[in-house]
Order: C-alpha cells, then structure tokens, then sequence
C-alpha cells in the first residue's frame, strides 16, 4: 500500500483474531477459577471459626465487659441451653453472604491488580498499588453483598422469637425500616473495610514473596502462617469501625439509637470508654481473625493452582 500501512494477510488476520480469542478464553477461564477458589475459600474459613465469630458479635454490641472467661461462658451456656449446633446459629446467612463476598473479593483483587499494572511494576516500589488493590477489591464486595452481613449480623444476635430464619430477617428490616435499613452501618463499613482488606492483601503478598524468594519456601503451610499474620495486622487496623459497624448494623434488636457514625461514636464512648468501648473483643479476634485469614488465603492459593493444573 502507498501510504506506508501494512496490510494483513488473511492468514495473518485469522492468527490475530485467533490469538485474541484465546486470551479472552484464558482471562475468562482466570476469573472462573478465581470466583470458585474464592467461594470455597470463604466458606471453609468462616464456617471454622462461625461460633468465635457469634461470640464476638455479642460482646460488640452489647454493655457487658469483655474478657477470656465471659466468652467461654457465653459458649458453654449457648451449649447447655440450646445445643451444640446453636453455635452456629447465622451460619446460614454467613454463607449466603460469604460465598458472593469472597467470591467476588478475590476476583475483584486479581482485576484491579491487572487494572493497576501492579505485576508490571518493580516489586520494590508497588507496595501503594498493592494496598490499593486490596483496598478497592474489599469495597467492592463489600458493597455488593452488605444486606447479607447486616443479615447475619441481627441473626448470630437474636433469638428465634426476633428472626424465624435468613427470609424472616429480610421480610421485618423492609417492613420496618424500608431499603434504608438493609445499610444500616455501611458509611464506618466501608471505612473500616479500606484499610483492612488493604492490610491484609498487601502483608499475605509481601509474606509470600518474602518467603518465595528469600528462603524458597511456597506451600500450603507457609501460607498459612503468611495469611494468619495479615489477618491480625488487618483486624488490628479496622477493629473499632467493626465494632460501630456492628452497633448500627444490630440496633433495632439493643433498641439503643445508634442513627449514624458520630452518633454511635458518641454514644460508645460516653457509656464504655475507649478501651471496652473500641476494642472489645480485640483478643478474639486475634485468635479467630489469623486462623480465618490463614485458612482462606491458603485455600484460595490451592484451589486455584489446582483448578488451573487441571
């Protein structure tokens, strides 16, 4: 052609539109995998620690002083009076909302990372762009899947004279407090959720690669530890806006007004303090947050490795 453009060959042509073919097959097949290791992942993970994460939950939201002791006590009585799968009460509305969650979480992780070009970066100075990553794929899921965790929030709480079941929860928070209320608690949720999904995704990929290239280690128990040490560095930096979230979220059932997020704010701090009032319940979440966090990191690693060697 004269006017220096090259044209293409059909077979040419045809190698291209192949090739592009592929690559859409093979960042299809890359989201398929992501979506079912992180589905997994988040059920295995929550389901083990499902009656630390219920006692926690209570201890938020109510007045009566955190310690190791009351938490086995709420436990053993939870046992004695209703049964040992009452320890999992909410576990249903966990799994409706964890499945989606993570799911799309660890889906929307990989996206941004792609979107971000962290990979394409030095691994030295990516570490902002790894936090962001995190950052947005939390927000992202959380934003999606919010009336379930509020779901499950009333459920772990309350008795089955408040909910009969997941639908019940849903039929009487729009009877009572229309669209609105299935958002109760999402400004300090999403604030919250920033720095800890941030946190945490950016401490398992540094861990992990520290581990990989300084000492050749990459297994299953190395991710492990890798993901349980995220997982406290997260909670850590999010704890209190867990614990407002959870006052707004369960409001309706304390019957204490928790309106907004300097309401609450307010209202927790006059009547608890900043120590019991902020950070109740820290050390449970430092034993059930690592094991939680180690379990779905390492398991989404391993399903997905295995789903792509398959």
């Amino acid at each position: 052609m004269n006017d220096g453009i090259r044209e293409l060959s059909p077979t040419t042509s045809a190698c291209m539109m192949a090739h592009d073919t592929q690559k859409h097959d093979s960042n299809s097949t890359n989201v398929l995998h992501s979506l079912a290791a992180g589905a997994i992942a988040g059920a295995l993970a929550k389901s083990t620690i499902a009656p630390l994460d219920r006692t926690k939950i209570n201890f938020q939201i109510s007045q009566e002083p955190y310690s190791g002791r009351a938490a086995f006590k709420f436990l053993a009585d939870t046992y004695a009076k209703d049964g040992f799968i009452w320890l999992w009460r909410g576990n249903t509305a966990t799994m409706t909302r964890i499945i989606p969650y993570a799911a799309i979480q660890f889906t929307a992780f990989e996206q941004w990372r792609k979107l971000l070009k962290v990979d394409a970066l030095n691994t030295k100075n990516n570490g902002g762009l790894k936090f962001l990553s995190g950052s947005l794929a939390g927000v992202t899921s959380q934003t999606l899947t919010y009336p379930l965790d509020l779901a499950r929030a009333r459920m772990a709480v309350s008795t089955k004279d408040d909910y009969k079941s997941l639908g019940d929860v849903f039929k009487k928070t729009f009877k009572i407090e229309g669209i609105k209320g299935f958002y109760r608690g999402y400004v300090p949720t999403i604030l919250g959720i920033i720095p800890y999904a941030g946190t945490s995704f950016f401490t398992y990929g540094s861990l992990k690669t520290f581990m990989k290239e300084k000492h050749g280690y990459e297994n299953t128990v190395v991710n492990l530890a890798c993901g349980a040490v995220a997982g406290m560095a997260g909670q850590s930096s999010s704890y209190p806006l867990d614990i407002i979230r959870r006052k707004m979220q369960t409001s309706i059932i304390t019957g204490i007004n928790y309106t907004n997020l300097r309401t609450t704010f307010m209202i927790i701090y006059k009547t608890e303090g900043i120590r019991q009032g902020f950070f109740k319940g820290l050390s449970m979440n430092w034993i059930k947050g690592p094991i939680a966090t180690g379990i779905s990191f390492a398991t989404y690693d391993f399903v997905r490795k295995t789903l792509k060697n398959i």
